[in-house]
């Protein structure tokens, strides 16, 4: 990668259960950190998990077993530098002050526009609510592909204003890297082409 002049921003680490399924939850946990390791060694520090929704009450079981797991990557990532980016779909503010109750320094947000969209908030509400609790971001786009769905497009292809988005970000001074998906090296380029025309 070195000889390509490229670096590696994150690395995410698929999880068949979310961090709040009790079952089977230590080798998860286990897995996530031995994923911590490989992303000190390569370079970014920073670990992307699938954290699909929040409890909706601090006396549902799952409440219990997610904070425990959170509580456990946050310390190792404490101690080791590394820094775990949650992916959800949770309203931003409700997340963020979710994540105001853990004494930990290493837990932050994934933002990806495109899942907010199709879960019904708006992206641009939800950088300034995110704030200095985003520490990476997905590029990727979203609009209506059916009279009741919305779903992910191509970046570009989609309904989401991205020069007032980036806009947003220059208001939170986000500074992190901005990771385009798509399928396939064709869409890749033509989502960084995209991009590069509101970015310098």
């Amino acid at each position: 990668m070195r000889s390509h002049d490229l670096s590696i921003s994150a690395i995410v680490c698929p999880l068949r259960r979310g961090v709040d399924v009790a079952e089977n939850l230590e080798p998860r946990l286990a897995q996530i950190r031995a994923t911590m390791e490989m992303a000190f060694d390569l370079g970014p520090r920073l670990v992307i998990i699938p954290f699909g929704t929040l409890p909706e009450k601090d006396d549902d079981p799952a409440a219990a077993v997610t904070k425990e797991a959170l509580v456990d990557l946050g310390r190792h990532g404490d101690r080791t530098g590394v820094t775990i980016a949650l992916d959800g779909v949770d309203a931003p503010d409700r997340l963020v002050n979710y994540l105001e109750r853990f004494d930990v320094g290493s837990l932050g947000v994934n933002f990806n526009p495109a899942n907010l969209v199709i879960a019904g908030h708006n992206p641009h509400d939800a950088v300034k609510a995110l704030n200095k609790r985003m520490i990476h971001a997905h590029a990727q786009d979203a609009r209506r592909v059916s009279p009741s769905r919305m779903g992910a497009v191509p970046l570009g292809h989609g309904d989401i204003d991205w020069l007032a988005l980036l806009a947003n970000f220059e208001e939170i001074e986000y500074r992190g890297p901005l990771t385009v998906l798509g399928d396939g090296r064709a869409e890749i380029a033509a989502g960084v082409a995209f991009l590069r025309r509101f970015v310098a």
